[in-house]
């Protein structure tokens, strides 16, 4: 009998153990601004990531690189299990994917920034520094009904063509709002304000210190003008796109 009652002890001790071992573990939660490095050959590249929940509870954010004029650029993904971070992000061809940990405090993290396609892994390291500061998208003026819909065009830059993806649209409250992409299935629109004239636009995308001045043509389906970003400056026209969605201009 006591043989019995000790080898019950014993086993309801493993089922215990095991319990406790499958329970999850309780995510750290990672919102605020972190300030950081991603320690590249020769040099540290400064970064600068914000997180926060979204209103469906979902960690989403926002990256930073201060030397190339990258502020706010929003990233593909967050995923936040127990004490580890994966963070994606994704501008252009390049990116690629922030494997961190947060320390116990939850006041830094550390890891490895791996490459797209696994190209290189280099190691990067965050201080948290206070609250998330992403900018809610710009609200603007409304636009046109010329203007509304979906445009397509590229930038013909010395690395190569560069699509581009722009879409504005007025809303019920008297404002317009508007998002350009890339389209390479990333999924990254960036948010835009736009200054509309009449027959001519300027917009400002301050993710990437960039900006646009289109004039509409006479037949209201292209926009021509100029792109500015940093030092260069870029001839762009934007067509008129007739994909679902896509509002036509009739004279």
């Amino acid at each position: 009998m006591h043989g019995l009652h000790r080898a019950f002890l014993v086993a309801a001790a493993v089922l215990f153990r095991a319990a406790v071992a499958a329970q999850p573990t309780a995510s750290t939660d990672p919102s605020g601004h972190w300030d950081g490095v991603v320690l590249a050959p020769n040099m540290e590249v400064k970064i600068e990531v914000d997180l926060a929940r979204n209103s469906n509870g979902e960690f989403t954010g926002t990256f930073g690189q201060p030397a190339q004029q990258i502020k706010g650029f929003p990233l593909l993904s967050v995923r936040v299990e127990g004490q580890a971070a994966t963070i994606q992000v994704k501008i252009g061809s390049e990116g690629g994917t922030f494997k961190g940990t947060i320390v116990a405090d939850g006041q830094s993290m550390t890891g490895d920034y791996v490459g797209i396609g696994d190209a290189y892994t280099l190691p990067f390291k965050l201080v948290r520094t206070g609250d998330a500061r992403i900018a809610p998208a710009p609200k603007s003026p409304p636009i046109g009904k010329q203007l509304e819909g979906t445009w397509t065009g590229a930038l013909d830059t010395p690395q190569g063509k560069v699509g581009l993806v722009l879409t504005m649209m007025n809303h019920a409250d008297g404002t317009a709002t508007g998002t350009i992409a890339g389209p390479d299935g990333s999924g990254v629109a960036l948010p835009i304000a736009i200054t509309p004239r009449e027959s001519s636009m300027t917009i400002e995308i301050p993710a990437v210190s960039a900006s646009y001045v289109g004039v509409l043509r006479a037949e209201g389906t292209e926009l021509a003008g100029t792109w500015t970003q940093q030092q260069a400056t870029l001839p762009l026209t934007l067509r008129r796109a007739t994909a679902p969605g896509a509002q036509e201009y009739k004279k």
